[in-house]
């Protein structure tokens, strides 16, 4: 009965399915597959799913590995895993220190890999090497890279075609200037580097009490009252061009005993989640919650663990590996 409805409107029918459905079609009519394998329906596609939160933390009173769930408690866990072996042109070190960043550009929905390397030791050099699936390369960007001295330190959020990280100027830092706090951006389609100026009050904040992360597909940033976390400032960052800064609310911790907070991210509906850790020794645990900023409360989702082991990121399904099938690849002599 399917086939009797005119091919466009199939199409419109088909991008609106999950991830399941999807491989199902895909295996049962060649026509399908070829449209469902187009980068333009990959791309239309990708756009209409819905987040997921992958949430993964430590039982206290256990000694095995990890608990990992998802965030609502549903069916989320993407169906086909298909994985490439990228090899690596650096070895991981804490000097040179290296970061690891991921992405996909919307327009060619080809994913990329973004390695950082930064030397603590020779004047703050960095170099920067992208690879991409679709050519199973390493180049070289550090031409690419702002011409100032910048440290960039996790976490990394991708919103639309840009991948950001919190940075500042460790000259600065080193000469006890106070304006050295930055967003530091990279372009996934045209893999340019860019850095977004902070507001006075945040660019002089101390580097560790900011971090960056994203609600839906807005860029946020998180501002910390102090090195002990007991309050923690949401900044919405608007404006694709200007880039405006606007807070929204303050998540203060709870005032019984000594907590401190961490936002981990965020709930569709712009809710943020915490971790809230108890400091005495004695009574030493973390929960995970999740702030009502209307009436300034936490809800509790009974998820307790050890304090330090509380990871929450978000994901959606995705087509863009479809097609590629599990495979290492090797590295280049001249990387």
């Amino acid at each position: 009965m399917f086939d009797i409805i005119p091919f466009h409107i199939q199409e419109l029918i088909i991008k609106r399915l999950p991830i399941v459905s999807l491989l199902q079609f895909r295996s049962v009519s060649k026509t399908r597959k070829s449209l469902i394998d187009t980068s333009n329906f990959i791309a239309a596609h990708s756009v209409t799913e819905s987040q997921h939160l992958l949430i993964r933390y430590e039982d206290k009173e256990s000694d095995t590995v990890g608990k990992y769930l998802s965030f609502p408690d549903d069916d989320t866990f993407p169906h086909q895993r298909n994985s490439i072996a990228v090899p690596m042109p650096n070895k991981f070190n804490l000097d040179p220190e290296t970061n690891l960043c991921f992405g996909v550009s919307p327009v060619t929905t080809d994913p990329k890999i973004v390695e950082i390397t930064q030397f603590h030791k020779t004047s703050y050099h960095c170099d920067a090497n992208v690879y991409t699936v679709s050519s199973g390369n390493w180049r070289n960007l550090s031409n690419n890279l702002p011409g100032k001295p910048f440290r960039i330190f996790w976490p990394q959020v991708v919103v639309d075609r840009f991948i950001y990280w919190c940075a500042f100027d460790p000259m600065n830092v080193d000469s006890e200037l106070r304006n050295h706090n930055f967003i530091m951006s990279f372009d996934i389609t045209n893999e340019s580097f860019g850095v977004v100026e902070l507001p006075d009050s945040l660019r002089r904040h101390s580097p560790k009490q900011l971090c960056i992360s994203k609600v839906r597909e807005s860029l946020v940033l998180l501002e910390y009252d102090s090195y002990h976390k007991r309050a923690c400032s949401v900044w919405m960052i608007e404006n694709a061009v200007e880039k405006s800064f606007t807070k929204r609310f303050t998540v203060e911790a709870p005032h019984y005993w000594s907590m401190s907070i961490t936002t981990l991210g965020f709930r569709k509906n712009g809710k943020p989640i915490v971790k809230v850790e108890n400091a005495h020794m004695c009574y030493e645990q973390g929960a995970l919650m999740v702030y009502e900023p209307n009436i300034e409360c936490f809800k509790y989702h009974g998820m307790y663990g050890k304090p330090g082991t509380f990871f929450v990121h978000s994901y959606i399904e995705t087509l863009v590996l479809i097609g590629q099938s599990d495979r290492n690849i090797k590295v280049e002599d001249d990387v």
